[in-house]
């Protein structure tokens, strides 16, 4: 009875994930007829790319789409960095300070600056409009931090202390034998801070100015929040409407997390049960 209710709850659970991508594929793919007269379930009516063509050849959306494409790759590259350097020195156990430290950053889970004080030094680092104002001032999230450490701590005690005998310094410890065996835990940690940094959109409206280094998601919600043709300065053409160009920029953006997610499914639970475990 129980493997039944699990089954049968995680079913709804499947239908309500599946359906608005569903969905949004069919009113991407559909014509304008279809759409008006809510003709669309959840397979295309009409089928036609006329919007995904109409949103290529808008200067905006492919610019958007590589600025995503960076900020997400350099930021993903600083995240994994920094958390896997300041993870080593809190997951050993003789570490000065190490218990004063680790309160400090669970604090920052409950407590934090605000947005103007952290406006006000990336105004200060001269930083506004440029990609560092997105990465730098995020570089190390607290939850992947602590789930990187507790990862760290899993590992065998003996691996170091091998190291240590045959000379190793810290710094050749933590890159050579440490992080390349802690793929599992920054995998889990990497996509986590991947869509992150896909799915940002408050942060390039605070902090970014021009409109030509907005990421993608900044001018789907410009698309989401304006209705009219003229107002998003897109569907120019009146065989399209405006539902369609939405959902097809959507499912634009939808394809890259599409396509990583189950590569990195396998390492992303894995990481996440070794770092809940103590050796």
């Amino acid at each position: 009875m129980f493997d039944a209710l699990l089954v049968f709850l995680l079913g709804l659970v499947a239908i309500a994930t599946v359906y608005p991508v569903l969905y949004i594929i069919a009113i991407s793919f559909s014509d304008t007829a279809s759409i008006v007269q809510n003709q669309v379930f959840l397979w295309p009516k009409g089928f036609n790319i006329d919007a995904y063509i109409q949103i290529l050849q808008d200067p905006r959306i492919p610019r958007a789409y590589l600025n995503t494409v960076l900020y997400t790759g350099v930021g993903t590259a600083i995240n994994l960095l920094m958390t896997a350097v300041a993870a080593y020195p809190l997951s050993r156990p003789g570490f000065f300070g190490r218990k004063y430290f680790m309160i400090a950053i669970v604090l920052t889970m409950f407590l934090n600056g605000g947005i103007i004080p952290t406006y006000l030094i990336v105004q200060k680092l001269q930083l506004i409009d440029t990609m560092w104002a997105l990465v730098l001032p995020n570089a190390i999230w607290t939850i992947e931090l602590l789930i990187l450490k507790s990862f760290y701590e899993s590992m065998s005690a003996s691996l170091r202390e091998s190291a240590v005998m045959d000379g190793a310094s810290e710094y050749r410890i933590l890159f050579s034998i440490i992080i390349p065996l802690s793929k599992p835990a920054l995998a889990s940690i990497g996509l986590f801070y991947f869509m992150g940094h896909w799915n940002s959109f408050f942060l390039p409206m605070i902090y970014l100015n021009d409109s030509d280094l907005y990421p993608l998601q900044v001018v789907l919600r410009d698309m989401l929040i304006f209705d009219s043709a003229k107002e998003t300065g897109i569907a120019e053409h009146a065989a399209l409407t405006p539902q369609a160009m939405k959902n097809a920029t959507i499912f634009l953006s939808m394809i890259p997390v599409l396509i990583v997610y189950p590569f990195a499914q396998k390492y992303f639970a894995k990481g996440i049960m070794l770092g809940s475990e103590k050796g």
